[in-house]
């Protein structure tokens, strides 16, 4: 009686396998014909039967239920998203089951590369086939200009596989463009751990979160400095040192650097504007003027060159009238008309840069106001009086009580 009420028990415990063993067989009967939801039901239960539980290939049956899932779903949501996250936990899943080892045959359908183009009757549906629906996805959101949703899957896609530049980049690319910048330097930091691939552009946008963003030019500087090892003839890179040597106050650094760099590159008009700029806090004020009309003749359309040449001359011009401070009566009567034209001579020189200036911004208030001033000072009634009104129009007739 023991042994027949034992072999009963064999008999239920087979037929308990058996049944599912056959749940597995209907989840696959399902993922095979596009019956995804009783697939993923299915496969569900057999997940946390002891029975099939154990098995990983139930698991990579799972995940690829989940990718066709993820694939299928055409509106492309969150929602969408978190399928393709569970997806991806579950291939993680179906993999540390089987050992973590890729020469398994659980880990070589995780692993499974996918040839593009191929039919979908004929994809693997592994890890790199959800990669490249999320990829593909991140396009088609990026097309309708849903700039959010298209950084949600090449996110995704970047979780997969993050030695994949062109997902990074795009990742980071969007992350940054949408403010996230965390995220950014997520992205591009993958990047810069690439060996061979070029990481200039995600230095240039690294170096502007630290220092824009952040409000961190030491470690800015810090990474350009990493960036110009790698990459010592790179243009961009030498004006960002140069710019945030500018930042930290060392002017000597900065100088050096310019001075190489204006040797490689001589008509580059921020380099030269960067010069003068140098040159003028150290009291060069006619080397600086000079580096600034260079600028221009460079590039007569840089607004910052004509804004700075202007700007200088008035300086001087001031510098000139303010020493007849300090002269006696009779040495200010001998000098004043002297000192007086030459002033003149450079407010009428700073018109024509902060006229070019103002052609360049034409709503910039602020030039248009010192372009009044100068008039005023050199008496040139119709013109001071065309930029009141210019200047009213934006301002309101009161402006100069303001």
């Amino acid at each position: 009686m023991k042994k027949l009420v034992l072999s009963i028990a064999m008999v239920a415990a087979a037929s308990l396998a058996f049944g599912q063993k056959k749940v597995v067989r209907e989840a696959e009967k399902g993922f095979k014909s596009g019956d995804l939801q009783t697939a993923l039901t299915a496969i569900e239960g057999a997940t946390t039967n002891p029975e099939t539980s154990g098995d990983p290939a139930t698991f990579l049956l799972k995940a690829q239920i989940q990718t066709k899932i993820f694939g299928a779903d055409t509106e492309n949501t969150m929602e969408t998203v978190e399928v393709g996250a569970q997806a991806v936990s579950t291939f993680n899943k179906a993999f540390e089951m089987a050992g973590s080892n890729k020469t398994s045959s659980v880990g070589k359908a995780v692993y499974a590369e996918e040839l593009p183009g191929i039919p979908d009757n004929l994809r693997p549906y592994s890890l790199f086939t959800l990669k490249n629906l999320a990829f593909d996805k991140a396009l088609e959101k990026y097309n309708e200009e849903d700039l959010e949703m298209s950084y949600e899957f090449f996110n995704l896609a970047g979780e997969i596989d993050k030695t994949d530049s062109t997902i990074h980049y795009n990742a980071g690319f969007l992350a940054n463009d949408l403010g996230r910048f965390e995220d950014a330097k997520r992205h591009f930091g993958y990047l810069f751990e690439l060996p061979t691939y070029n990481k200039t552009n995600a230095y240039y946008f690294m170096v502007q979160i630290l220092s824009t963003e952040e409000k961190n030019p030491e470690a800015a500087f810090e990474l350009v400095t990493k960036a110009r090892e790698e990459y010592p003839n790179d243009k961009v890179l030498a004006e960002y040192e140069i710019q945030l040597l500018l930042q930290l106050n060392k002017m000597d650094e900065a100088m050096a650097q310019i001075k190489d760099a204006l040797a490689n590159d001589p008509n580059n008009s921020g380099l030269l504007l960067r010069s003068g700029y140098l040159k003028e806090q150290a009291g060069d004020l006619n080397g600086a003027l000079e580096d600034y009309k260079k600028s221009v003749a460079v590039d007569p359309n840089f607004f910052e060159g004509n804004y700075y040449t202007g700007a200088l001359l008035l300086e001087q011009a001031t510098k000139e009238l303010n020493t007849l401070n300090d002269l006696s009566d009779a040495e200010w009567e001998k000098q004043s008309p002297i000192v007086g034209k030459k002033a003149d001579a450079n407010y009428n020189e700073s018109i024509t840069y902060f006229s070019k200036a103002l052609e360049i911004k034409p709503d910039n208030t602020d030039i248009m106001i010192i372009l009044y001033q100068v008039y005023s000072r050199l008496k040139k009634t119709a013109e001071m009086e065309a930029m009141n009104k210019k200047i009213a129009a934006i301002l309101g007739p009161n402006w100069q009580d303001n």
